[in-house]
């Protein structure tokens, strides 16, 4: 009989827990990601979505900002998952680099701008919590993790445009339009 209850009250304990860290979250960060996400929204509006778009054709231009600048802007003001939609402006060899700059800047900016990819922030959070522990200030952190961030995202964007032309030339593609070298 004992054993049952113990299963009875450790199975109402696990959602007990569950609904204190959903207060807190109800009381800490939704409030703020809600705030983040208004602002951003409101940005949009202000800067108007078509400069927004024409700034981002013009760094598809160069390699540089095509693979650090366009993803940034991609994921802070579209967030995840929609920041990849920034690929419209580029032509095919180098869409893959640009999805995988983005997709690897969706942890990086959480730090600073939680409301690009709120689902990251709980790895962030988990990190935060052995920095905070040790009484340290969590905005260098998360400063550190957006400049290595854009470097890494700058990198990877490079290495797979590279990687992905050379498979193309390696399949018979011309990379510049799409079409069969062989015709």
């Amino acid at each position: 009989m004992d054993i049952l209850v113990m299963i009875a009250e450790g199975f109402i304990g696990m959602f007990q827990k569950g609904g204190e860290t959903f207060m807190g979250l109800v009381t800490g960060i939704i409030p703020t990601l809600i705030c983040l996400i208004t602002a951003v929204n409101a940005l949009i509006k202000m800067v108007g979505e078509e400069r927004i778009n024409k700034f981002a054709q013009k760094c598809t231009k160069n390699i540089i900002l095509r693979y650090s600048v366009l993803p940034v802007l991609a994921v802070f003001f579209l967030t995840n998952p929609m920041a990849y939609t920034f690929g419209k402006f580029l032509p095919e060899r180098q869409k893959p680099a640009f999805y995988d700059s983005s997709v690897s800047f969706v942890h990086p900016i959480t730090g600073l701008f939680p409301h690009a990819n709120p689902a990251e922030l709980f790895v962030y959070m988990g990190i935060a919590a052995g920095i905070t522990e040790l009484g340290l200030s969590l905005g260098p952190l998360a400063i550190r993790f957006f400049i290595v961030g854009v470097i890494v995202i700058l990198i990877r964007g490079i290495v797979t445009e590279i990687i992905t032309v050379r498979m193309m030339k390696a399949k018979g593609i011309d990379p510049t339009t799409n079409k069969s070298m062989s015709a």
